[in-house]
């Protein structure tokens, strides 16, 4: 009796040890290597543009076309002053008027 106990144990044990050794199978919702790769990226370029469309937005908010567009306009404007005082320089230097 007792050598059919420690047979029942040890075959147990045996059993539960070749349980513990089974390799598990892949399972559908288990993602391998290569998909775990592209969604690793895919997750780095959705936080790069992101990040991207954040500083777009940032500096939309600043309305550097409007500052620029004036910073145009005043440059032009000196610029046509100062060309108008030329003109009217070198007009005079060519065509002198006589004071008489």
């Amino acid at each position: 009796m007792n050598k059919l106990l420690a047979i029942t144990v040890l075959v147990a044990f045996l059993a539960l040890g070749a349980e513990s050794f089974r390799v598990p199978r892949q399972t559908e919702e288990e993602k391998g290597t290569i998909a775990t790769v592209v969604d690793t990226l895919k997750s780095y370029y959705d936080k790069s543009v992101d990040t991207a469309s954040s500083y777009v937005e940032t500096l939309k908010g600043y309305k550097l076309n409007e500052k620029a567009k004036n910073l145009y306009d005043d440059t032009i404007r000196a610029v046509s002053t100062y060309a108008g005082i030329f003109n009217d320089q070198v007009y005079h230097i060519l065509y002198p008027q006589d004071g008489s």
